[in-house]
């Protein structure tokens, strides 16, 4: 959203980001521009140097939307995966800036009880109402129609603001830009639709932001029925000690899909387990278990979509399925 605006607002910047955006040809900038933009990672630096990436940045301005403990095979407690965030603000430039989610209680627990020489500038998400599928915002009078839908967008939109305020952008150039917004690629992008239905696909994989991501579509076209697909193939969300962290978190789907391919299993060296443990972890009897590609497309394909999305969530390929063709054939039926 940042880079989507600084552009927009014709203002030179450097990046460094890991989700493809419409209008940039690659997410890696390095010149002489006066700002960079750098998405930060918690996730160790490289094999030899076991820091956290955004430990090592020295940010000016810093932002914190969420904390949701991932990545157990290097974070092994929460509590743990906390302290990363704790001493990410300890790397922020004395006299630096914090821009913080007030709607997460651990950011705004940790953020508020730091003792640091930093400004701290809360926020949370902004009026908004949903009008035929389109979600608004609400500015004053105004209402300025949003390409993208969800608490977690209004909550990073009013995120992006405060950055891009504090890079000189005022308001009204913000929303002006942040209008034409589309998403990140893989993040709630929209594969397809017709009159009754649509189809998304979304990066989703933590608890989180699976329970996220559901919500979402749940309120976007709270007429329209859920079918959520999501596939488990991290190291973390594979690992028994933290699979019960997934629990509830699908329930609000109307029909609840976990995908496991075998082969993800064997690539990762882990030992199987069947759709017991699964359903067991999730909470939830009624979920849909699948461990084959050419089985789990059966099973969409039978669904009558009509007032129903389909929505597939995985930081995989369901085992190298054609999500496009999927989708191409959901929305022809």
């Amino acid at each position: 959203m940042v880079l989507h605006v600084l552009k927009q607002s014709g203002i030179n910047c450097d990046f460094l980001v890991g989700a493809q955006l419409e209008g940039f040809d690659t997410m890696v900038q390095l010149s002489d521009a006066p700002v960079i933009i750098i998405e930060g990672d918690e996730y160790l630096a490289s094999p030899i140097d076991r820091r956290p990436k955004f430990h090592l940045y020295r940010a000016n301005i810093g932002l914190i939307s969420g904390i949701a403990w991932d990545h157990i095979n290097v974070f092994p407690t929460f509590d743990n995966y906390v302290e990363q965030f704790r001493l990410f603000l300890t790397t922020i430039e004395p006299g630096g800036t914090i821009i913080y989610n007030q709607e997460d209680e651990i950011v705004e627990a940790l953020v508020v009880k730091e003792t640091v020489n930093l400004k701290k500038e809360g926020y949370s998400s902004g009026e908004s109402f949903i009008k035929d599928g389109i979600t608004y915002l609400k500015i004053g009078e105004q209402s300025v129609p949003l390409l993208v839908f969800g608490k977690h967008n209004l909550q990073n939109i009013e995120a992006a603001r405060k950055i891009c305020k504090n890079l000189g952008v005022i308001d009204s150039q913000f929303y002006l830009s942040i209008s034409t917004f589309k998403g990140a690629s893989r993040r709630l992008e929209l594969l397809g639709k017709n009159s009754f239905t649509s189809v998304y696909k979304d990066f989703a994989h933590s608890p989180s932001k699976l329970r996220a991501t559901i919500e979402a579509v749940k309120e976007q076209f709270p007429d329209r029925q859920l079918v959520a697909v999501m596939e488990l193939h991290t190291f973390s969300s594979l690992n028994k000690d933290f699979l019960n962290e997934y629990r509830g978190c699908i329930d609000r789907a109307d029909v609840a899909v976990v995908f496991i391919s075998n082969k993800t299993f064997e690539h990762k060296k882990m030992e199987p387990y069947d759709q017991n443990i699964v359903k067991q972890a999730f909470g939830n009897d009624q979920l849909n278990f699948f461990s084959e590609t050419e089985m789990l497309v059966e099973f969409l394909r039978a669904i009558n979509y009509k007032s129903k999305n389909l929505l597939l969530m995985s930081s995989g390929n369901f085992g190298g399925l054609d999500l496009e063709g999927l989708a191409e054939s959901v929305l022809s039926d």
